[in-house]
């Protein structure tokens, strides 16, 4: 999302748009042609400071002029507060409405659970929108390929919770709630019907997990009669 609502002032508009369309129609930012746009950086860890730079040449390259603010999230320390993750480092991405982050580690044993749950959790980062589409001229093993998969980015075993019940047996805590299953279904089914898609297909374990992914199916099934039947 970072990505394209940065790039949509560039000379790869017309694709960008096509091959990534917003399920809110089209984005736009704040900044005038001469102002350049302020998008929140968080390079990350391992490979994700030298990615981030080579992201910064590709809005070079492509004429698009970003002012970023760079935040220590991941494994390095912010050397002005020493922590891992910062309030202005979250403040930063509200303000700025984009954000961009390359992979992160969390410091085990420094009070997260994991640093892209933290980062899910409290910026509402409840949808993750993977779109996968054919490239015009790029041979593939599969043709014509124009799938979008959306999951639900902050329950599920997505949740952290695990422990130790006894050596050598570990228990994980699987939650479900009516209000999230909620919200990532109707962003689904809005997406599809913006785009123009005539199918969602639910991809659950409901004959297995009755009660919690037959919860999410159930409200799966009441967002669908709200969108395309009533």
């Amino acid at each position: 999302m970072a990505l394209r609502q940065l790039l949509r002032r560039s000379s790869f508009n017309q694709m960008s748009s096509r091959l990534f369309p917003s399920p809110f129609g089209n984005l736009c930012t704040d900044a005038s042609p001469t102002q350049p746009i302020r998008a929140t950086l968080f390079p990350g860890d391992g490979i994700g400071p030298e990615i981030a730079e080579s992201v910064k040449q590709v809005f070079n390259a492509a004429e698009v002029s970003i002012e970023w603010e760079e935040h220590f999230v991941g494994d390095r320390v912010d050397p002005r507060t020493e922590s891992f993750l910062t309030w202005e480092s979250l403040e930063s991405v509200r303000r700025n409405g984009v954000g961009l982050k390359g992979p992160m580690a969390t410091p085990i044993g420094k009070g997260h659970r994991s640093l892209n749950l933290t980062l899910r959790k409290e910026l509402g980062l409840y949808a993750n929108v993977r779109p996968c589409y054919s490239l015009p001229g790029y041979k593939t093993r599969y043709d014509d390929v124009n799938l979008v998969t959306i999951r639900e980015n902050t329950e599920g075993e997505y949740s952290g919770l695990e422990h130790q019940v006894v050596r050598g047996v570990v228990e994980s805590l699987k939650i479900i709630t009516r209000q999230a299953s909620l919200r990532v279904a109707e962003y689904a089914f809005h997406y599809a019907k913006t785009n123009g898609r005539k199918r969602v297909s639910a991809i659950h374990k409901a004959n297995i997990m009755r009660k919690t992914d037959g919860l999410f199916l159930k409200v799966l099934h009441v967002i669908y009669l709200l969108f395309f039947v009533l």
